[in-house]
């Protein structure tokens, strides 16, 4: 799946790739991702420099999460532990990847948001969304089925505005997705 946005009056694109996990070892995965879904996400854009300064903000819905799947909740990297910033990869055109890992194979939905964000306003720590697409799993019976990734729109972003204030009370978030905007 290939996702535009513009940044910078650049444009660029998001490549996303999503697929069962059949040798965690190649991917520096658990053992126990095996089956289920990885994510990887690249972006080509042409700004050079902090041009090309973006993070990834994600949030999982799982059934397994604390809420038991009836909300999302923000996904950080988990070596890096609680992070004063809501982004769990940032950089100058990071690479999104994630292959979440379970043990058990009992029934399970599992779905993440992703968006592709920049810093609008450093002084603000405002984070402005310039696209995202949604992507996951679930397991019946045993067996894992991989959901393709799809678009999201700016309703999908704004309803993790809660979330995302609530978690990060020292960041801004604007509403909607702006994948055209961004000078």
């Amino acid at each position: 799946m290939r996702l535009p946005f513009s940044l910078h009056g650049l444009p660029g694109t998001v490549d996303v790739t999503v697929g069962p996990t059949r040798d965690p070892d190649e991917l520096g995965a658990w053992p126990g991702a095996a089956g289920l879904a990885f994510c990887r996400a690249t972006i080509s854009y042409p700004g050079q420099g902090y041009k090309g300064l973006l993070g990834w903000v994600q949030l999982v819905r799982s059934t397994d999460n604390h809420s038991g799947g009836e909300r999302f909740e923000m996904d950080p990297l988990e070596p890096l532990g609680e992070v004063a910033h809501p982004f769990c990869f940032f950089g100058i055109t990071p690479v999104l990847f994630d292959a979440p890992s379970r043990d058990s194979r009992a029934d399970l939905d599992w779905l993440a948001h992703s968006f592709l964000c920049r810093i609008a306003d450093r002084s603000r720590h405002e984070v402005q969304a310039l696209t995202g697409f949604g992507w996951g799993f679930t397991v019946r019976a045993g067996t894992a089925t991989v959901m393709p990734p799809h678009a999201l729109e700016s309703a999908d972003w704004n309803q993790h505005l809660d979330v995302l204030h609530a978690d990060h009370p020292n960041w801004r978030f604007a509403d909607d997705v702006h994948p055209d905007r961004g000078r």
